[in-house]
């Protein structure tokens, strides 16, 4: 169980790119960093392109003002003259700077921690990690629900055997706050996600399905793409060619098949972010607006619901427990949850400790990377006319 105690000789001194006033994912980003006391700092910022407004927002943060610069650039080249400079950035700009950003804070000698999806081609991807390799630098990946402690609960229940043989892959993240254009137009968090030059070839299926995706990949590990079909549209016809709307068929290899949904248009819907796994023998399903239970159906049997924290889960999910089962969590402690683990990774990474970082599950370079290759093999099947496309 998690309650705040340090876990590394010192916090890490924190700075973001991004996460300002106007925008909407910042404050998680605060949220998860800071809610151990213990692991970050925020000490620096570039907060946003209004330098003025992110001075003064970086100072109401708390965050000195001289150490809240105009952009990033300034940021790395400054903070690299100070003995207390800044030692891990959060990126959390829109997508189209990721890359660049990325490259400049490895190239200064910082760890990154940065938002989904992390680039663009999964060439950009391979790059950045050949670059984190060369500088000895971890780079996380901000698949924000991915800390809910009753995935690793899931995991242990496929590696164990409890559902058997694994059929069948069922992925949902569907909402309607979409449904019009209003968005669009008003709002800032939304305005450059329906812009190609500024959110990359996709809408929805880089913005919230590789979260879901991601969750299939840390559940089932075993699991590997093989093929995937993919239909999208544009019901909003102002965002084509990006879509508000996609399914996703998938094949893996071994003969285990898959399903996702990811809609910005399903109206009516407050939260529609589901994974449900499907053995030979039992099936496992999460539902993120019930974060504290798991639907555990073993064939022929009444259905069970698995509550989190209680003691007949398996240690390697209740080591990430923080409030006791009395008490619900939700998104902030997954956060929370992740940036810890991205703090002990940085923390074996500058120790060299190979061991410790091997037994850490969390978001690195390479669920990035296959972000961004589950987005582009997408876009590929359905700009062919939704057909079957190789995942590779």
């Amino acid at each position: 169980m998690l309650n705040g105690e340090k876990q590394i000789a010192n916090p890490l001194r924190w700075a973001m790119v991004g996460g300002g006033r106007t925008g909407n994912v910042g404050y998680k980003h605060r949220l998860g960093a800071l809610r151990d006391n213990t692991a970050f700092q925020l000490v620096a910022g570039a907060f946003d392109i209004d330098a003025e407004r992110g001075r003064s927002f970086g100072t109401n943060l708390g965050v000195e003002q001289e150490r809240c610069y105009a952009d990033y650039q300034t940021m790395f080249t400054e903070e690299a003259k100070r003995e207390d400079g800044i030692q891990v950035v959060t990126i959390a700009t829109p997508n189209f700077t990721h890359y660049e950003i990325t490259r400049a804070a490895l190239e200064a000698g910082l760890h990154v921690i940065c938002e989904k999806p992390l680039f663009f081609k999964v060439e950009e991807g391979e790059h950045i990690k050949a670059l984190a390799e060369q500088h000895n630098k971890i780079v996380g990946v901000t698949y924000g629900f991915s800390g809910s402690q009753l995935l690793l609960q899931m995991r242990q229940m496929v590696q164990n055997g409890d559902l058997g043989d694994i059929r069948m892959v069922e992925l949902r993240y569907t909402h309607g706050f979409g449904c019009d254009e209003i968005g669009d137009k008003t709002n800032e968090g939304q305005k450059w996600r329906v812009d190609p030059a500024k959110s990359g070839p996709s809408f929805v299926l880089g913005d919230i399905s590789t979260h879901t995706f991601y969750m299939s990949e840390l559940i089932c590990p075993h699991l590997k793409l093989k093929e995937v079909l993919c239909d999208r549209q544009s019901f909003v016809g102002s965002r084509a060619p990006l879509e508000d709307n996609a399914y996703v068929l998938m094949r893996y290899e071994g003969g285990a098949v898959g399903r996702m949904w990811a809609s910005a248009v399903d109206a009516g819907c407050m939260d529609g972010h589901r994974i449900r796994i499907i053995g030979s023998k039992a099936s496992v399903e999460f539902s993120d607006n019930q974060p504290n239970e798991l639907l555990y159906q073993i064939q022929g049997q009444p259905i069970q619901k698995l509550i989190r924290a209680m003691p007949y889960l398996y240690d390697e999910c209740n080591a990430d427990e923080r409030l006791g089962a009395l008490h619900a969590e939700g998104l902030p402690e997954s956060w929370a949850n992740l940036y810890l683990k991205f703090a002990l990774a940085i923390d074996a990474k500058e120790r060299n400790d190979s061991e410790a970082l091997a037994k850490l599950i969390y978001p690195g370079i390479d669920a990035g990377i296959e972000g961004i290759r589950w987005v582009q093999t997408c876009v590929e099947s359905a700009d062919q006319g939704g057909v079957w496309v190789t995942y590779n």
